[in-house]
C-alpha cells in the first residue's frame, strides 16, 4: 500500500525505461525482441500497469545497452524530482 509520500515507482520505472528506449530510438517491439520478453510487457511497463522482475530488469538494461545499476539510478533521479543524463 502506498501512501500520499510514496512515489508511484511503477510509473517511474515506466517513464525512464521509455527515455531509455527513445534515447537509443528503439521501438517497443525492438526492445521487447532484444530482451526476450513480448511487446506488449514493455508497453504495460512504460505505463506503470506492470512491474518487470530483477531478472527482467537485467535483461531491459542489457537491451538498452546499460547496466542495470543505470537504469535503477534514472528511476531514482526521477523519483527525486531531479533529470538523468
Amino acid at each position: 500500500m502506498e501512501n500520499a509520500d510514496t512515489p508511484n515507482y511503477s510509473l517511474i520505472f515506466g517513464q525512464a525505461l521509455k527515455a531509455r528506449r527513445m534515447a537509443l530510438s528503439v521501438s517497443q517491439e525492438e526492445l521487447a525482441y532484444r530482451a526476450g520478453v513480448d511487446r506488449t510487457f514493455i508497453s504495460r511497463i512504460e505505463r506503470g500497469i506492470r512491474q518487470p522482475t530483477i531478472t527482467t530488469i537485467f535483461s531491459l538494461s542489457q537491451a538498452l545497452e546499460i547496466s542495470a545499476s543505470e537504469l535503477v539510478k534514472d528511476v531514482e533521479s526521477l523519483a527525486a524530482g531531479t533529470p538523468s543524463p
